[in-house]
């Protein structure tokens, strides 16, 4: 086997995972068993389905080439005819014929026989060469001549043979051992034949002559290299291209099974989170009756704290149920927006007002920066007030004692609003930044935290916003703090109903055909834009 077939055994993907180095070795291991036993089992050293493929092409030259070699016949019969008799030039011509006639009879069964076992294979390689050695014979029974040429013949059939053994080099180079047979005969015939001049010219000629067959059979062995060199390089190309569709088939179900799982699991917990609600609710019932004492005061006083604990610990799981319930849903494609009109001004002010004690007892200051004169957005006034409460206790919650957090509302470069939350707190290592963003994810501060949380704060606000049109943006430093903004695009800003006041109830968009009429009211009125931080 040429050097040439070794080279994709050393082929590797670029940035290869060491995951996959045992399967590469793996692969070179049993490639490399595998063509040492082809090898040992072809009659050629090369892989017994390239003998195959290198005969196919083989013949395929031939019958390409056979009107050629035809006329080279006739012409060459009819050329010696003005030196030898033209009985003896008419037979060589029939007879050299007859034997080309026979090649390309036994290509065109070889093509349409289609071997495929080693056997025919070698059957056939033997008769091509017996072929091809007959046909350099007939050749040979021309160029020599007992009375000898003269001169002007002798450097005629110098190019006669030069001719033949191009000719025939060429057409067999696809099968190297038959090209010999073919100008081997030729080749030696006229060397013996100018040696036995005895001059110096023709010792010269013989010398060239044998010197054009190494040339031409050094060039047939090139180009049988080149050729199996080809046929190695589509092999190597075609078995990679089946590991890959193999791969690629394993990878769709490996992944329409995870997408399966992935589904019942959030079935699942929908399901598993609806159940739950039922006896937690009698839980968190009763464990308020007896905090309250509505029947009477404990006889003993700590009984009072228990029902406190209980409750507390009742309403804690029931927020944790909630949220797994809305990332179940979310993630089985079931949540569904119930869009109004909504101020994201007052949702953010309401959900400071519900925090603002936590954070007061923990030392922390939040500071409110809004735009004036915000005109509503039209979304889910329910994912929009967990959005904010998701962020704002989460920075309540990682912010050390006599921290800061700024609330930001505003109007974006593009016409949209958005929503800053910014804190003073121990900040999310970047690498951690995707952790803390997938479902029940937790960074390593948040692990420290005696507040731990179940990670869904952040995934279940990143998902809400999505379903909004919207961006999810975090921006985080170690020991330094943490800002996350949200941005709502300009599509939802009505800003046609202008900015609403505090007693104002919400409007409805007119609707036609089932849809809002807000790209309508944006052409009918100008925009009302304020000039805005430009975020």
């Amino acid at each position: 086997m040429s050097n040439s077939a070794e080279k994709p055994e050393v082929v590797q993907l670029p940035a290869e995972s060491p995951g996959t180095a045992p399967v590469a070795s793996r692969r070179a291991s049993a490639q490399r068993v595998r063509e040492a036993r082809d090898r040992l089992t072809s009659s050629s050293g090369t892989r017994p389905a390239f003998d195959s493929e290198v005969l196919r092409q083989y013949a395929q030259t031939r019958l390409s080439a056979s009107y050629v070699v035809m006329l080279l016949i006739v012409a060459t019969g009819l050329l010696f005819g003005f030196w030898m008799p033209p009985v003896s030039v008419a037979a060589w011509t029939c007879g050299l014929l007859c034997i080309h006639t026979a090649i390309i009879r036994s290509c065109s069964q070889f093509i349409a026989a289609q071997p495929s076992s080693l056997a025919a294979t070698r059957t056939w390689r033997t008769r091509f060469i017996v072929l091809d050695l007959l046909y350099g014979l007939g050749w040979t029974a021309l160029l020599i001549h007992p009375s000898g040429f003269d001169v002007v013949s002798n450097t005629l059939i110098m190019f006669l043979m030069l001719v033949i053994v191009a000719v025939s080099s060429m057409l067999a180079a696809s099968l190297p051992i038959a090209a010999l047979a073919a100008t081997a005969p030729v080749t030696a015939a006229i060397a013996v034949n100018f040696t036995l001049g005895g001059t110096f010219d023709n010792y010269v000629l013989a010398l060239l002559a044998l010197a054009a067959e190494g040339y031409f059979a050094l060039l047939a062995h090139r180009l049988h290299s080149a050729t199996l060199a080809t046929l190695e390089a589509r092999a190597e190309k075609d078995a990679l291209i089946g590991e890959l569709e193999q791969a690629k088939a394993i990878s769709d179900e490996a992944r329409h099974r995870a997408e399966a799982a992935n589904v019942a699991k959030s079935r699942f917990l929908a399901q598993m989170s609806h159940e739950l609600r039922t006896p937690l609710n009698a839980i968190l019932g009763f464990s308020e009756v007896m905090k309250s004492e509505i029947f009477g005061g404990h006889t003993v006083p700590v009984y009072r704290e228990y029902s406190s604990d209980i409750h507390n610990s009742g309403v804690h799981l029931l927020n944790l149920i909630n949220e797994i319930l809305d990332l179940s849903r979310i993630e089985a494609g079931r949540y569904e927006l119930n869009e109004e009109a909504v101020s994201l001004v007052h949702v953010v002010s309401d959900c400071n007002h519900l925090l603002k004690l936590r954070a007061t007892n923990r030392g922390i200051t939040i500071h409110e920066v809004f735009e004036k004169d915000m005109p509503r957005i039209w979304g889910d006034e329910r994912a929009v007030r967990q959005i904010v409460l998701n962020l704002l206790s989460n920075s309540i919650k990682f912010t050390p004692q006599g921290g800061e957090i700024w609330l930001k509302v505003g109007w974006t470069a593009s016409g949209g609003q958005y929503l800053s939350v910014k804190d003073t707190g121990s900040g999310i290592a970047e690498d951690e930044i995707p952790i803390v963003l997938a479902s029940f994810g937790q960074g390593s501060n948040s692990i420290k935290s005696a507040e731990q949380g179940a990670g869904l704060g952040l995934p279940i606000a990143k998902s809400l916003i999505d379903m909004h049109g919207g961006t999810f943006t975090l921006k985080s430093k170690l020991r330094i703090g943490t800002e996350v903004i949200v941005t709502f695009p300009p599509e939802r800003v009505m800003s046609a109903l202008g900015p609403m006041s505090e007693d104002a109830p919400p409007l409805q968009p007119e609707t036609t055909n089932g849809k809002t009429a807000d790209a309508a009211s944006s052409v009918r009125h100008k925009p009302i834009l304020s000039a805005g931080t430009g975020l």
